[in-house]
Protein backbone atom coordinates (compact mmCIF):
# COMPACT_ATOMS: atom_id res chain seq x y z
CA UNK A 1 0.00 0.00 0.00
CA UNK A 2 3.00 2.06 0.74
CA UNK A 3 3.97 4.91 2.42
CA UNK A 4 2.45 8.53 1.39
CA UNK A 5 4.90 10.66 2.52
CA UNK A 6 7.46 8.72 0.69
CA UNK A 7 5.44 8.48 -2.01
CA UNK A 8 4.82 12.45 -2.07
CA UNK A 9 8.92 12.81 -1.40
CA UNK A 10 9.88 10.78 -4.40
CA UNK A 11 6.94 12.59 -7.00
CA UNK A 12 8.27 16.08 -5.66
CA UNK A 13 10.21 17.25 -8.27
CA UNK A 14 7.96 15.96 -10.88
CA UNK A 15 4.39 16.59 -10.61
CA UNK A 16 2.30 19.57 -11.33
CA UNK A 17 -0.58 20.34 -9.59
CA UNK A 18 -3.30 21.76 -11.46
CA UNK A 19 -6.51 22.10 -9.64
CA UNK A 20 -7.53 25.90 -10.32
CA UNK A 21 -8.37 28.54 -7.49
CA UNK A 22 -11.68 30.38 -7.51
CA UNK A 23 -10.39 34.08 -6.22
CA UNK A 24 -13.39 35.57 -7.19
CA UNK A 25 -15.56 33.66 -4.59
CA UNK A 26 -12.89 33.32 -1.75
CA UNK A 27 -12.71 36.94 -2.10
CA UNK A 28 -15.89 37.76 -1.52
CA UNK A 29 -15.14 36.25 2.63
CA UNK A 30 -11.62 37.72 2.86
CA UNK A 31 -9.84 40.61 3.42
CA UNK A 32 -5.98 40.95 2.20
CA UNK A 33 -4.60 40.89 5.63
CA UNK A 34 -6.54 38.06 6.83
CA UNK A 35 -4.69 35.35 8.08
CA UNK A 36 -5.20 32.02 5.34
CA UNK A 37 -3.45 28.94 5.72
CA UNK A 38 -2.52 26.17 2.48
CA UNK A 39 -3.07 22.79 4.29
CA UNK A 40 -1.06 20.32 1.84
CA UNK A 41 0.76 23.11 0.23
CA UNK A 42 2.98 20.90 -1.65
CA UNK A 43 5.24 23.23 -3.75
CA UNK A 44 3.28 26.57 -2.50
CA UNK A 45 1.65 27.13 -6.07
CA UNK A 46 -1.43 28.91 -4.62
CA UNK A 47 0.17 30.31 -1.45
CA UNK A 48 2.40 32.11 -4.39
CA UNK A 49 -0.90 33.01 -6.41
CA UNK A 50 -2.55 34.26 -3.58
CA UNK A 51 0.60 36.49 -2.74
CA UNK A 52 0.49 37.68 -6.22
CA UNK A 53 -3.20 38.47 -5.33
CA UNK A 54 -2.56 41.08 -2.17
CA UNK A 55 -2.72 38.85 0.41
CA UNK A 56 -0.29 39.52 3.08
CA UNK A 57 -0.82 37.04 5.56
CA UNK A 58 0.20 33.33 4.25
CA UNK A 59 1.08 30.02 5.51
CA UNK A 60 1.69 27.15 3.90
CA UNK A 61 2.39 23.47 5.01
CA UNK A 62 3.15 20.08 3.91
CA UNK A 63 4.28 16.98 5.28
CA UNK A 64 6.16 16.46 2.45
CA UNK A 65 9.96 17.61 3.08
CA UNK A 66 10.82 17.53 -0.44
CA UNK A 67 7.93 19.59 -1.55
CA UNK A 68 8.47 22.24 0.75
CA UNK A 69 11.75 22.17 -0.76
CA UNK A 70 10.84 23.01 -3.55
CA UNK A 71 8.47 25.25 -2.97
CA UNK A 72 11.23 27.60 -1.12
CA UNK A 73 13.39 27.57 -4.49
CA UNK A 74 10.70 28.34 -6.64
CA UNK A 75 9.47 30.83 -3.96
CA UNK A 76 11.94 32.43 -1.47
CA UNK A 77 9.90 34.51 -0.21
CA UNK A 78 6.73 32.40 1.24
CA UNK A 79 6.39 31.30 4.31
CA UNK A 80 5.91 27.66 3.85
CA UNK A 81 6.61 24.70 6.72
CA UNK A 82 6.81 21.36 7.07
CA UNK A 83 4.50 19.40 9.03
CA UNK A 84 1.28 18.58 9.66
CA UNK A 85 -0.32 14.71 9.23
CA UNK A 86 -1.73 13.81 12.62
CA UNK A 87 -1.97 17.42 14.16
CA UNK A 88 -1.28 20.64 12.51
CA UNK A 89 1.20 22.41 14.16
CA UNK A 90 -0.52 25.85 15.43
CA UNK A 91 -2.54 27.59 18.53
CA UNK A 92 -6.41 26.86 18.02
CA UNK A 93 -8.63 29.60 16.37
CA UNK A 94 -4.87 30.99 14.94
CA UNK A 95 -6.60 31.11 11.13
CA UNK A 96 -8.98 33.09 9.32
CA UNK A 97 -9.19 30.53 6.36
CA UNK A 98 -7.65 27.23 5.70
CA UNK A 99 -7.50 26.07 2.03
CA UNK A 100 -7.59 22.22 1.35
CA UNK A 101 -7.08 20.95 -2.58
CA UNK A 102 -6.54 17.90 -3.59
CA UNK A 103 -5.67 16.90 0.04
CA UNK A 104 -8.86 14.36 1.05
CA UNK A 105 -8.36 12.47 -1.93
CA UNK A 106 -4.70 11.91 -0.85
CA UNK A 107 -5.55 10.44 3.07
CA UNK A 108 -7.70 7.88 1.82
CA UNK A 109 -8.66 5.91 5.08
CA UNK A 110 -12.17 8.08 6.39
CA UNK A 111 -10.87 8.44 9.83
CA UNK A 112 -7.99 10.12 8.72
CA UNK A 113 -9.84 12.36 6.41
CA UNK A 114 -12.30 13.17 9.32
CA UNK A 115 -9.24 13.57 11.90
CA UNK A 116 -7.61 16.28 9.22
CA UNK A 117 -11.41 18.37 9.21
CA UNK A 118 -11.31 18.04 13.04
CA UNK A 119 -8.10 19.92 12.81
CA UNK A 120 -9.00 21.96 10.30
CA UNK A 121 -12.17 23.12 12.82
CA UNK A 122 -10.25 23.70 15.69
CA UNK A 123 -7.35 25.41 13.96
CA UNK A 124 -9.55 28.08 11.75
CA UNK A 125 -11.03 31.37 14.31
CA UNK A 126 -15.01 31.62 14.81
CA UNK A 127 -16.44 32.39 11.43
CA UNK A 128 -13.44 30.98 9.66
CA UNK A 129 -13.24 29.97 5.85
CA UNK A 130 -12.77 26.57 4.56
CA UNK A 131 -12.43 26.18 0.85
CA UNK A 132 -12.13 22.51 -0.26
CA UNK A 133 -11.09 21.17 -4.18
CA UNK A 134 -11.23 17.96 -4.10
CA UNK A 135 -12.52 14.68 -6.48
CA UNK A 136 -15.89 12.68 -6.64
CA UNK A 137 -16.43 9.77 -8.30
CA UNK A 138 -16.23 9.30 -11.82
CA UNK A 139 -18.55 6.99 -14.23
CA UNK A 140 -16.50 6.04 -16.21
CA UNK A 141 -15.18 2.42 -17.43
CA UNK A 142 -11.40 3.17 -16.55
CA UNK A 143 -12.13 4.49 -12.90
CA UNK A 144 -15.08 2.26 -12.07
CA UNK A 145 -12.66 -0.90 -13.13
CA UNK A 146 -9.88 0.16 -10.97
CA UNK A 147 -12.22 1.22 -8.07
CA UNK A 148 -13.46 -2.54 -8.17
CA UNK A 149 -10.17 -4.00 -8.75
CA UNK A 150 -8.85 -2.36 -5.26
CA UNK A 151 -11.66 -2.26 -3.34
CA UNK A 152 -11.21 -5.32 -1.69
CA UNK A 153 -7.79 -4.32 -0.72
CA UNK A 154 -8.64 -1.18 0.86
CA UNK A 155 -12.07 -2.06 1.98
CA UNK A 156 -13.52 1.17 0.34
CA UNK A 157 -15.03 1.66 -2.97
CA UNK A 158 -13.51 4.66 -4.72
CA UNK A 159 -9.99 4.02 -3.61
CA UNK A 160 -6.98 3.09 -5.88
CA UNK A 161 -3.43 3.11 -6.29
CA UNK A 162 -1.84 5.45 -9.04
CA UNK A 163 0.88 3.71 -11.51
CA UNK A 164 3.51 5.58 -9.85
CA UNK A 165 2.65 4.63 -6.10
CA UNK A 166 -0.03 6.76 -5.06
CA UNK A 167 -3.19 5.58 -3.34
CA UNK A 168 -5.91 7.82 -3.44
CA UNK A 169 -9.48 8.35 -3.19
CA UNK A 170 -12.29 9.55 -5.42
CA UNK A 171 -15.45 10.52 -2.95
CA UNK A 172 -19.34 10.31 -3.39
CA UNK A 173 -21.65 13.40 -2.78
CA UNK A 174 -22.93 11.70 0.12
CA UNK A 175 -19.62 11.38 1.97
CA UNK A 176 -18.73 14.95 1.45
CA UNK A 177 -21.83 16.46 2.79
CA UNK A 178 -21.15 14.45 6.07
CA UNK A 179 -17.50 15.39 6.32
CA UNK A 180 -18.07 18.80 6.17
CA UNK A 181 -21.50 19.07 8.06
CA UNK A 182 -20.72 21.22 10.92
CA UNK A 183 -19.55 24.06 8.33
CA UNK A 184 -22.16 26.15 6.58
CA UNK A 185 -21.93 25.69 3.35
CA UNK A 186 -21.67 29.14 1.49
CA UNK A 187 -20.43 27.50 -1.90
CA UNK A 188 -20.78 24.44 -3.89
CA UNK A 189 -20.41 23.42 -7.52
CA UNK A 190 -19.88 20.27 -9.19
CA UNK A 191 -17.05 20.32 -12.18
CA UNK A 192 -14.11 18.28 -13.80
CA UNK A 193 -10.66 18.77 -13.09
CA UNK A 194 -7.54 17.87 -14.96
CA UNK A 195 -5.42 15.34 -12.27
CA UNK A 196 -1.78 15.67 -12.10
CA UNK A 197 -1.47 12.96 -13.93
CA UNK A 198 -3.58 14.51 -16.91
CA UNK A 199 -6.20 12.71 -16.42
CA UNK A 200 -10.09 14.42 -16.55
CA UNK A 201 -12.27 14.12 -13.41
CA UNK A 202 -15.24 15.09 -11.29
CA UNK A 203 -14.67 17.23 -9.03
CA UNK A 204 -16.09 20.04 -6.57
CA UNK A 205 -15.54 23.22 -5.23
CA UNK A 206 -16.74 24.16 -1.81
CA UNK A 207 -16.71 27.22 0.69
CA UNK A 208 -17.71 27.07 4.16
CA UNK A 209 -17.60 28.95 7.00
CA UNK A 210 -17.25 28.12 10.47
CA UNK A 211 -20.40 28.67 13.09
CA UNK A 212 -19.40 31.59 15.13
CA UNK A 213 -20.16 29.62 18.62
CA UNK A 214 -18.75 26.43 19.08
CA UNK A 215 -22.21 24.19 19.79
CA UNK A 216 -20.72 20.97 19.69
CA UNK A 217 -17.93 19.17 21.85
CA UNK A 218 -15.23 17.14 19.72
CA UNK A 219 -16.84 14.07 20.05
CA UNK A 220 -20.33 14.88 19.17
CA UNK A 221 -18.73 16.89 16.01
CA UNK A 222 -17.27 13.96 14.89
CA UNK A 223 -17.34 10.74 16.73
CA UNK A 224 -20.44 9.88 14.45
CA UNK A 225 -18.31 9.39 11.71
CA UNK A 226 -16.17 7.08 13.33
CA UNK A 227 -19.30 5.31 15.33
CA UNK A 228 -18.80 6.18 18.50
Amino acid sequence: MGDQRGYWDKVAHEKSFTLPFDHSNFSTYMKKEDAILDIGCGYGRIVHELDQNGYTNLTGIDFSERMIQRGKQLYPDLNLLTGGGEALPFPGASFDAAILFAVITGNYRSEDQIRLIQNIWDTLKPGGIIAVNDFLLNDDQRNLDRYAYYQETYGLYGVFELPDGGVVRHHTREWIKELLRNFTQLHYAETEFTTMNGNISKGFVYLGRKPGQRYLNEITRFGHLLGK
